[in-house]
C-alpha cells in the first residue's frame, strides 16, 4: 500500500486555524497545465488565491485537488488546484502558515475509488475576457452625462431621504 501524504491534511488543518482565529487564509500556486486559474492573474507560473469562506463558493478540499469558485474582476470563475502544485497556505494578517515544496508532474496516488469515479482532468485553456469587461474597454467615452460616474471598489449602499 502505498504511503499516503500528509499534505492535504496540513492544509486542511491550516485552513481550519485561519479561520478559527478569524484569518483570512492564502493559497500560493504554481501553475501548470493542470492547474485551472484565470491566467491574466498569474505572475511568473504563481498565482497567490484568497480561500476565505467570504471569497469562494463550494470549496472542497480533497487529498489530490483544491476546488472553488471565486470572482475575479466580478466574473465567475471555476477553480482547480492539484495538491501537489499548492506552494504554501498562511494567514494573510500575519504571515504563519507552512510552506511546501511544490510537486509539479508528480501524481498523487489515485484511491481504487478515485480511479472508477473520478472526473476528466480539467485542461488549462485561456478564458476570454467576459462579454460586459470587452464592450466597455473597446467603448470610448461618448461626452454623454446621462450616465453616473463610475466608482473603483465595492458597491455601497447610499440612503435617500
Amino acid at each position: 500500500m502505498p504511503e499516503i501524504s500528509t499534505k492535504p491534511y496540513l492544509l486542511r488543518a491550516i485552513y481550519e486555524w485561519c479561520t478559527d482565529s478569524g484569518y483570512t487564509p492564502y493559497l500560493a500556486v504554481k501553475v501548470d497545465a493542470g492547474t485551472t486559474v484565470p491566467m491574466e492573474y498569474v505572475k511568473k507560473g504563481e498565482i497567490v488565491l484568497n480561500i476565505s469562506f467570504g471569497a469562494t463558493s463550494g470549496l472542497k478540499m480533497d487529498n489530490d485537488s483544491i476546488r472553488f469558485h471565486a470572482r475575479f474582476g466580478g466574473v465567475s470563475r471555476e477553480i482547480y488546484i492539484p495538491v501537489n502544485n499548492v506552494m504554501a497556505i498562511y494567514a494573510n494578517e500575519n504571515g504563519q502558515g507552512m510552506a511546501f515544496e511544490p510537486q509539479i508532474g508528480e501524481a498523487a496516488a489515485p484511491t481504487p475509488d478515485a480511479v472508477d469515479n473520478a472526473p476528466a482532468a480539467p485542461a488549462l485553456a485561456a478564458v476570454p475576457p467576459a462579454a460586459a469587461d470587452a464592450k466597455t474597454d473597446a467603448a470610448a467615452p461618448s461626452g454623454d452625462d446621462t450616465d453616473p460616474p463610475k466608482k473603483g471598489g465595492r458597491p455601497t449602499l447610499t440612503r435617500i431621504k
